[in-house]
């Protein structure tokens, strides 16, 4: 398909596929003369993915970009590939280890961890961004007083594991890895607003059930 028909078929304008053209989020189409080009649907699908970072996700351009250099650095194991390119979402910055409220928050983390049988590897210390923001929302819960030790945590964590088997399955079924990985972090994003709904939507239904 020529750039006309990639913008609208992707609902993103002209100027902003060229735009990530010239950033390095989509990759060059094929020369079919000295100023045109072909696109595929490869191009189709990198630029919604681009699209559900940016605009959906929040992520800046520039993490964006990380999050496809990630997708495509074939040095990495595909477990590896996977969790890079989560990673470069953005996240807070990392928690004051001075505040009391931080060290409450990782006793109780670590504790939960033990408990889920989680452990070892990257993906569970101060280097991953997620376990960053848990540490993050546990210190604040321990400074408002609200219940957050291990008992309280655990529920959530169990909960967080099936639909990680729910999650990887719907991954798992796209065809390439390539399109896994791409698949790993539309989700990611995508899909998070989906389960804050859902709590919300299930906290109203309980509440009138309740009272």
């Amino acid at each position: 398909m020529r750039l006309a028909e990639l913008s609208e078929r992707s609902g993103v304008s002209t100027a902003t596929i060229k735009y990530y053209l010239r950033e390095g989020l989509l990759q060059p189409g094929r020369r079919v003369s000295a100023t045109q080009a072909e696109y595929g649907e490869d191009h189709l699908r990198r630029l919604r993915l681009v699209r559900a970072l940016i605009q959906i996700g929040g992520v800046s351009v520039a993490a964006a970009r990380g999050v496809i250099a990630a997708a495509e650095d074939e040095s990495l194991d595909h477990h590896m590939r996977l969790g890079a390119a989560t990673r470069a979402l953005p996240c807070p910055e990392e928690p004051a280890e001075d505040d009391p409220a931080v060290q409450t928050a990782r006793r109780s983390v670590e504790a939960l961890l033990e408990r889920l049988g989680w452990s070892g590897g990257p993906d569970l210390d101060m280097l991953n961004p997620a376990y960053r923001r848990l540490i993050d929302s546990v210190a604040a819960l321990v400074r408002l007083g609200y219940p957050c030790g291990p008992e309280q945590l655990l529920p959530y964590g169990q909960l967080a594991a099936q639909l990680a088997v729910t999650d990887l399955d719907m991954v798992e079924a796209q065809p390439t890895p390539t399109g896994q990985i791409e698949a790993a972090v539309a989700l990611t994003v995508l899909y998070e607003p989906v389960l804050l709904s859902l709590r919300r939507m299930a906290h109203a239904q309980e509440s009138a059930r309740r009272f």
